[in-house]
């Protein structure tokens, strides 16, 4: 392997790790909504690197086409432009809807107070929600469709340096510099993904957050969205 080869697989390292430490959007909304729907750790990690299978699979597969079919790559990069545009509002959109439905939760669980007169003239307060205490939905008791959507955006969220850095330069040695390319990068940004969101998901466990654990699916929805803007305004 020639010393360009070498510098190339030592980039794509590189790139993948530090692209993803710098994107919180790789790993802030798995943090959240394992806390807002009580994953354990290991469906949470299933779910991040499933995530960053079909994040990095989308670009690497796109690179490819591309590289076979000799289109060149400012069009490529347009077309990734308009994928993470989808991507960034699909993650805005989904973070807005989450959110209002745990504030329809919460207004739905919020206790309140009915007096009752009886007969005798006596009064009775009976103090309830309208929504029993265990009827929220658990991930582990019903499926849901979360991780999927989660998927959907990841998939359409294009990995910006990967074709304009490395595998049109990779391709200019050969097929199998590409392929190590791509697969260093790709194992890179999937492991810096789960390790990001297994450091988080032990920290975030250490701070007794019991008085917001009713607010959490409204912070989950929160987070997500600030995700989404921060992709679409550039940030």
């Amino acid at each position: 392997m020639s010393d360009s080869a070498i510098l190339l697989l030592g980039t794509a390292a590189t790139i993948g790790f530090v692209h993803t430490i710098i994107g919180p959007d790789h790993y802030l909304p798995f943090i959240a909504m394992s806390k807002a729907r009580n994953w354990t750790v290991r469906k949470t990690l299933w779910i991040t690197s499933l995530c960053g299978v079909g994040h990095v699979a989308g670009s690497v597969i796109l690179g490819l086409v591309g590289i076979a079919a000799g289109i060149t790559l400012n069009r490529l990069e347009v077309f990734e432009s308009a994928r993470g545009e989808i991507a960034a509002w699909l993650l805005m959109a989904f973070g807005l809807v989450y959110g209002a439905w745990g504030v329809v939760n919460l207004v739905r669980r919020k206790p309140h107070t009915h007096v009752h007169t009886h007969a005798d003239g006596t009064k009775h307060e009976h103090t309830h929600s309208h929504v029993r205490d265990h009827s929220h939905p658990h991930d582990n008791k019903k499926k849901s469709l979360t991780p999927w959507v989660l998927f959907t955006v990841f998939v359409l969220g294009p990995c910006e340096p990967l074709i304009p850095l490395l595998m049109f330069p990779a391709a200019a040695e050969s097929w199998l510099v590409v392929a190590a390319v791509a697969v260093v990068f790709s194992v890179v940004t999937i492991a810096t993904m789960t390790a990001a969101v297994a450091l988080s998901f032990y920290g975030v466990r250490l701070v007794r957050l019991e008085r917001l654990g009713r607010y959490s699916h409204v912070v989950a929805g929160a987070v997500v969205f600030l995700c989404g803007f921060a992709i679409q305004m550039g940030l």
